[in-house]
């Protein structure tokens, strides 16, 4: 017990440990908890703002969730350069190359930021325009419009998160990236009801404050891992020679992050098409499916913090060499995460109504965010193994094959039979929720045959 206490101390407080060797559940206890943690950081995000937003009635809940079905766009290309990062600089931390790391690990943040320049300039003009397209009552893109200029226009901060967070984990530093959410969420908890309610001298801003709370919370969460990177107390460290630009990387790191982009996009995309079709039933449906959307996110991020971990193993151990070992990581860390998910599916379906309330007392955004939660909650064991088995095919760096398990599983499977479901055999937005379930299920299966092929073990990066 006094070991578990020390091990989880250390991996709390930042571990030195050499991931390539020794005891491998000790390594993905290290990397895990941390990781975790971090997730679980990144959820609070998402719950914090509906939990006041929610005070304001269904409208405001759906400008919200009409918007982070667009954010998810944003998303997708963070979570692109992310996996990116991972490959490069997991790969280079297992061969011993710490330079080398920083120099992708730079040449990964520059190129992130040009990319969320391109997004915010039509993202911040077209706001109101963009919510209109999205289905968004006309009581929406008239007056909440502004909590959706400020995330699409301030999406620069959101890309510099995942991308160094992603450069911290995949060399190791995982308490770091931990430490570095607690920060942008502590801000985002005490901000949130004083800029949305106009607390104390502080201006009333109803959802749109959310936003700048938000905006402001993970701001300065980047400004410190910059102050993190160059100080010089990471294994990742960047000096002033790392401040130049190196085509050759940044080709590398783009044809990885490619696919990786590709892949999200896809996967994110696809809950834009699911939202305009529940949409159709109203900004009641939008709104309990909106939180209990929210409910699931705080559910899963933690076990994306495990399947994390694997990501981080399966490069810095193929980069030693050691593809068994690397293997070997991925199958302990699905089985702890089916069993989590598990554990987790059994509470939601047990009692949805008490999570969706916990948010909101309208009478009929409760009846739907209940059966949301309920049946997407069936599918968290797929889930769970799922995720796992494709974090590590991009640790390794081969984001094609789940890019193409996503293609199939979410724009040719998911979209189309929930819109079967929904709307033409009449079930209602609960046919998008198992629409959902299914689509999950079938990409399980497609990562999991993928990894048994093993081709992944010989992808150079």
């Amino acid at each position: 017990m006094n070991a578990i206490f020390k091990d989880l101390k250390e991996a709390i407080a930042g571990t030195r440990q050499d991931f390539t060797s020794g005891s491998l559940r000790r390594a993905i206890f290290l990397l895990a908890v941390p990781m975790v943690l971090e997730m679980a950081m990144e959820s609070v995000f998402a719950v914090v703002d509906i939990y006041f937003v929610s005070r304001l009635g269904a409208d405001a809940v759906a400008a919200v969730g009409i918007t982070e079905s667009m954010v998810t766009i944003i998303y997708a290309v963070g979570m692109g350069f992310s996996l990116a990062t991972t490959a490069m600089v997991s790969r280079r931390m297992g061969e011993k190359k710490p330079r080398e790391a920083a120099e992708a690990a730079f040449q990964s943040i520059l190129t992130g930021l040009l990319m969320s320049l391109i997004i915010a300039i039509p993202g911040g003009l077209f706001a109101s325009k963009l919510l209109f397209w999205m289905g968004a009552s006309e009581t929406v893109c008239a007056s909440m419009s502004g909590y959706t200029t400020v995330m699409l226009a301030g999406n620069t901060v959101i890309m510099l998160l995942f991308i160094i967070n992603a450069v911290f984990r995949s060399a190791g530093d995982a308490a770091i990236s931990m430490r570095v959410l607690w920060i942008a969420n502590i801000l985002n908890l005490i901000l949130d009801p004083v800029l949305i309610f106009g607390l104390g001298p502080f201006p009333e801003l109803g959802v749109t404050g959310a936003a700048i709370a938000t905006n402001i919370g993970r701001g300065t969460a980047v400004l410190y891992q910059f102050y993190l990177l160059f100080s010089g107390s990471t294994r990742i460290k960047l000096t002033r020679r790392d401040i130049r630009v190196h085509v050759h990387t940044i080709g590398q790191l783009i044809k990885l992050a490619l696919g990786g982009i590709s892949q999200h996009l896809i996967a994110h995309s696809s809950w834009i098409g699911l939202m305009r079709i529940v949409a159709v039933f109203g900004s009641t449906a939008v709104a309990g499916y909106t939180i209990a959307i929210r409910v699931v996110v705080f559910a899963l991020l933690p076990c994306w913090g495990i399947a994390n971990a694997a990501a981080t193993l399966v490069g810095q151990n193929l980069g030693a060499q050691k593809p068994d070992r690397a293997e070997k990581s991925v199958w302990v860390t699905g089985k702890a995460n089916m069993l989590i998910m598990g554990l987790i599916s059994v509470a939601l379906m047990v009692t949805p109504r008490t999570f969706i309330q916990m948010f909101i007392d309208d009478p009929e955004v409760i009846v739907n965010g209940a059966a949301a939660l309920r049946i997407m909650a069936y599918g968290f064991i797929a889930y769970g193994l799922g995720m796992v088995m494709v974090q590590a095919l991009n640790g390794a760096g081969d984001t094609a094959t789940p890019t193409k398990i996503n293609l199939v599983c979410f724009w040719l499977l998911e979209i189309p039979l929930a819109y079967v479901l929904s709307i033409t055999l009449q079930i209602g937005a609960a046919g998008t929720f198992y629409s959902i379930i299914i689509a999950e299920t079938a990409l399980t299966l497609c990562a999991l045959t993928a990894f048994r092929r093993g081709t992944w073990k010989q992808k150079q990066v």
